[in-house]
């Protein structure tokens, strides 16, 4: 069972059970931790702008302050969520994922799209509205497909000039308007590396807060072409060999789920579990 539920909750300044932090810098962190016990005093040396009740963790309501500038406290420092993913429990991973996509969704909505009037936070739902014209906006996802590739024994793995040294994973991109899933995967296939994919298999999905996609996770057997690399997008591509991966993505993340997904299979190991 999850430790961390998400949901849309008031919160008055007595019914604190925990507070995270977060500033365009990243997250408060003391050590490698961005979820610690943050006492009142802290909070008020914090030059706060707006606070967002997000759910709940172990039964108690978390709050997310949102601070327009990174202030300097000592004994902390302030941390990107990315690097956090590598160091945190799974669910408190989760919970500053989403804490990251609310704080940047309600940083891009303060006025309305339409007639420029401040929005005011919706009471019982996740919602900014105005006050003037009364339109709505909601937290947005953006759907995007993420593929491995297989012929055999081999995985088509490249990488990004993003990525770390070093660091092979799946090729993944994202959906355009009047496009379906599978459509993408063949384009953003066909576009980063010149290859045609064939029987698409749906494996699961994982949110993935860079700021706000939802990663719909596929199979694709490989069916024909030579690799050619998009320019700025793929620095490089292969084929590897099952018994000869390169460094891969955090154990996390939907690209390794998929890559050790095919290879539990093809070696006759125990299936992993995607991370939710």
């Amino acid at each position: 069972m999850s430790r961390w539920e998400p949901g849309c909750i008031d919160l008055a300044a007595d019914a604190i059970g925990h507070a995270i932090v977060h500033s365009p810098a990243g997250f408060l962190t003391r050590g490698e931790k961005a979820f610690f016990p943050l006492s009142l005093d802290v909070l008020k040396r914090l030059p706060i702008s707006g606070q967002y009740g997000l759910g709940y963790f172990d039964g108690l309501p978390v709050m997310l302050c949102e601070v327009e500038a990174a202030a300097e406290l000592e004994g902390y420092t302030w941390q990107a969520l990315r690097p956090l993913m590598l160091c945190a429990e799974h669910d408190v991973f989760k919970m500053l994922g989403y804490a990251s996509q609310i704080a940047t969704w309600a940083a891009h909505h303060r006025f309305c799209g339409r007639c420029a009037t401040p929005t005011r936070a919706l009471k019982g739902q996740r919602g900014l509205s105005c006050p003037a014209c009364g339109l709505t906006q909601y937290p947005r996802l953006s759907p995007s497909m993420i593929v491995l590739v297989t012929r055999g024994d081999e995985v088509l793995l490249a990488r990004s000039p993003r990525f770390a040294p070093g660091v092979y994973s799946t090729m993944a991109g994202f959906v355009e308007p009047g496009e379906s899933v599978e459509a993408c995967v063949r384009r953003e296939v066909r576009e980063e590396v010149a290859v045609e994919v064939q029987n698409l298999r749906y494996l699961g999905s994982q949110s993935w807060p860079y700021p706000h996609s939802l990663m719909l996770g596929f199979h694709a057997d490989y069916a024909g072409g030579e690799i050619i690399c998009q320019p700025d997008e793929i620095e490089d591509a292969r084929w590897f060999s099952l018994n000869n991966l390169p460094l891969l993505p955090p154990k996390q993340s939907i690209s390794r789920y998929l890559i050790d997904l095919y290879l539990a299979q093809r070696l006759g190991l125990p299936e992993p579990l995607l991370p939710n």
